[in-house]
């Protein structure tokens, strides 16, 4: 769930709002924006667009597909990786993130590729955008993880989209909370319910604040949370772990990743009011 884990922090599973948990993730990727771009940019590139610890690219999964000529908008877009790959085949990549470091980073990278990424900060439960802006929405393990109010947030993904516009996220694939989060054998064993939806917490101990949080959806969760938002999925990504991959990310590993799978990308289009039945 976590790939780094700050000193002294004690874990907990309770319920925890979307206050609590901006206020904990915000500051937390702000911390750790250095080493996670030191320890895994180079695996993300500068200008790449990577769904998950696995390694498959959009270049290899075509999820977008084709973006010449569209807006399209990353939510949770940390340095910008998957929007500078998107202006790099021809869209208009824009990105949004919580953390101000991460954004810094962005910049960074907007000067040293000469490829810029329009981006601000804010938050997926309030996207600062207009109706109808954007032809895809997207999120490469961002953003929707550690959101309380997931269904506030897929409905402001539904506002920002135009009418048949494409919403794909990828996250932990949802079984994996099952497991203990370890790359070894111990994490091949299930030892918690795959139906509790409890979040997982992290708390600073020396000064008892809340200091990261993650939320557990099931698969008929996101499918539900999409349907209730005009949302028709055409397609559930499961990512095999690949031949020659031996990187360990986190929990994410070969022991793991060629045995039960560790990520999911969800695919869906957003359908026009005029064509919905009626009643």
């Amino acid at each position: 769930m976590h790939d780094h884990e700050p000193q002294s922090v004690r874990v907990e599973r309770r319920p925890v709002s979307e206050r609590e948990s901006r206020a904990a993730n915000g500051p937390d990727w702000d911390r750790y924006a250095d080493e996670y771009q030191a320890t895994h940019g180079a695996f993300l590139g500068d200008a790449g667009f990577v769904w998950g610890p696995e390694g498959h690219t959009e270049d290899e999964l075509r999820v977008l597909g084709d973006v010449r000529g569209l807006d399209v908008l990353e939510v949770g877009s940390g340095a910008g990786q998957c929007s500078r790959w998107v202006r790099t085949h021809g869209g208009r990549g824009f990105g949004l993130d919580l953390s101000h470091r991460q954004l810094q980073h962005s910049l960074r990278l907007d000067e040293e590729t000469g490829v810029r990424v329009p981006s601000v900060r804010g938050t997926a439960t309030d996207l600062p955008f207009a109706p109808g802006s954007f032809d895809i929405v997207f999120c490469s393990f961002g953003a929707l993880q550690f959101v309380a109010e997931i269904d506030r947030a897929v409905g402001e993904v539904a506002r920002v989209l135009r009418p048949g516009g494409r919403f794909a996220f990828s996250v932990t694939h949802p079984t994996r909370w099952m497991f203990p989060d370890d790359p070894g054998e111990p994490g091949l064993t299930a030892t918690q319910s795959y139906w509790d939806r409890t979040p997982y917490v992290e708390i600073d101990d020396a000064s008892g604040v809340v200091s990261y949080v993650e939320h557990h959806r099931t698969l008929g969760d996101w499918v539900r949370l999409l349907a209730a938002r005009r949302f028709r999925l055409v397609d559930l990504v499961e990512p095999e772990w690949p031949e020659h991959h031996d990187r360990v990310w986190g929990g994410w590993s070969r022991t793991r990743g060629t045995l039960t799978p560790g990520t999911a990308i969800f695919v869906a289009h957003l359908q026009d009011t005029r064509d919905l039945p009626a009643g």
